[in-house]
């Protein structure tokens, strides 16, 4: 009788075993939106190998349907798009939004030494991790990756000196970087990355800070051959998912996505969306015969155009997020300083 309870038992328990072995491990299907052409270099270069990073580290579990080309959410509508979930992830341009992430703005404050975004990517995920009040600037959603570019400056004309700059018409993103074409003797525009060749073809505008891997996407060097090759500022972006959506993830699938985003996602956007464009931008350009003019601005130009429009706007950067009741905002530039000369 009690062999007979133990065998039934084991029976019981093999069989359980058996079940569990055979049930399928929950997959997850999330939406991505972006709002550059899928054959463009940074979707090409980052979005779709993360995707497949995220796919294997999951193990399959994690899939995704992506939506781009604005087919889903307009670059503009992108951050408040997944806030209400109707994109579970989104790329977003941060300085479409002025004043919405004020703290993070330190990192596009013009003429820091920022030598790659890759290193301009790292900076800003560090400083994410340090300073809760930069963290609760995306409060309303999550942060899977935030990465930079570094912008130079893309014109139908020749800009090689400060005088150059007088009157030209600029597209820039918000915040420090429309402050810095002023102090520079130009007028801002903000035009979305999207309608900026026809803004430049049509002489909406004539000069625009763009990296080269939007020069690249956008096929800009059609409508603007000259390239001041000086650091501007470097915009920031945002891989970011719907906070609900993310949360509702098993705590295990969260982890390996976050293995191959945070930091390490930081350094691989910068330097795969960003860095390597450049040679993508000359190889279209010799295809279609087009002119890529890169004029190099001497470096006590570049220390002319630093002592305008640079050093005076990082003071003035933080006296106006501490007046707006920010008093650790000197400290999170010195931070900023104090990590790029690592």
């Amino acid at each position: 009788m009690i062999n007979r309870k133990r065998l039934t038992l084991a029976a019981i328990v093999a069989a359980s075993f058996t079940v569990s072995a055979e049930a399928p491990a929950q997959e997850f299907k999330l939406t991505f939106a972006d709002q550059n052409s899928p054959n463009a270099w940074g979707p090409s270069h980052a979005i779709r190998p993360w995707i497949k990073q995220v796919e294997q580290v999951t193990n399959g579990r994690v899939s995704f349907e992506v939506y781009p080309s604005q087919t889903l959410l307009k670059g503009v509508d992108m951050w408040k798009g997944v806030r209400s979930g109707t994109a579970d992830i989104g790329w977003c341009v941060q300085g479409y939004w002025a004043e919405q992430t004020p703290l993070s703005d330190v990192i596009s404050l013009p003429f820091l030494p920022i030598n790659s975004a890759e290193r301009g990517s790292e900076i800003l995920w560090k400083l994410y991790e340090k300073f809760p009040s930069i963290q609760k600037e995306y409060d309303d959603i999550q942060p899977l990756v935030l990465h930079t570019s570094t912008n130079l400056l893309a014109s139908k004309k020749p800009v090689i000196t400060l005088d150059d700059m007088k009157g030209l018409k600029m597209r820039v993103l918000g915040g420090p970087p429309s402050e810095m074409a002023r102090a520079l003797g130009a007028e801002p525009a903000l035009v979305p990355m999207p309608d900026l060749y026809q803004a430049l073809d049509k002489g909406a505008v004539n000069a625009a800070a763009a990296p080269w891997e939007a020069v690249n996407a956008f096929r800009l060097y059609e409508v603007a051959k000259h390239f001041a090759m000086v650091p501007l500022y470097a915009s920031y972006y945002s891989v970011c998912a719907n906070k609900q959506k993310w949360e509702s993830l098993p705590k295990d699938v969260r982890g390996q996505i976050m293995s191959v985003s945070g930091l390490t996602g930081a350094k691989f956007w910068g330097k795969n969306w960003f860095d390597n464009a450049e040679d993508g931008v000359l190889e279209r350009a010799r295809a279609g015969s087009y002119e890529v003019v890169r004029n190099q601005i001497a470096p006590d130009e570049a220390a002319r155009w630093r002592k305008v429009a640079g050093e005076p706007l990082w003071n003035a950067w933080v006296a106006k997020m501490e007046a707006k009741g920010h008093p650790e905002a000197r400290d999170i530039l010195n931070t900023t300083m104090e990590l790029l000369k690592d």
